[in-house]
């Protein structure tokens, strides 16, 4: 069997922006208290639920999209995924100066994750 080069580089494109997002979801086991803390004091309804469906959202769907048969689906949680956890946890226009800064990045960042998993869907 042959495997052409942009057959190569999607294999390689949804093992890297999903296993980076099954390592996440790995990390943040350990932080599920401090995500529904969060979560909660942005008043958002039953925040530990919210954290541990996040959380395993990031293990299950980076499963999916860099290994799965089932990347379609894993391509459409994590695009709405970080689509909310950008509106949840990087607000930038409620910050100023370098607060401001960085939460803008990561709001671009979580932007471009966001086509990338819409990029993996639609090579499926």
């Amino acid at each position: 069997m042959t495997i052409d080069l942009q057959t190569t580089l999607i294999i390689v494109a949804r093992l890297l922006i999903g296993g980076a997002f099954l390592v996440a979801g790995l990390r943040n086991i350990s932080a599920i208290n401090g995500l529904a803390g969060f979560i909660g004091s942005r008043g958002l309804p039953l925040p530990r639920l919210a954290a541990i469906v996040g959380v395993a959202l990031e293990i299950v769907g980076g499963a999916l999209v860099a290994i799965g048969p089932f990347a379609l689906y894993g391509g459409i949680g994590l695009a709405a995924f970080c689509v909310l956890a950008t509106l949840i946890f990087h607000n930038f226009w409620d910050y100023q100066g370098a607060e401001r800064i960085n939460h803008l990045n990561a709001f671009i960042s979580n932007t471009a994750l966001t086509g990338g998993f819409l990029l993996v869907v639609a090579t499926l």
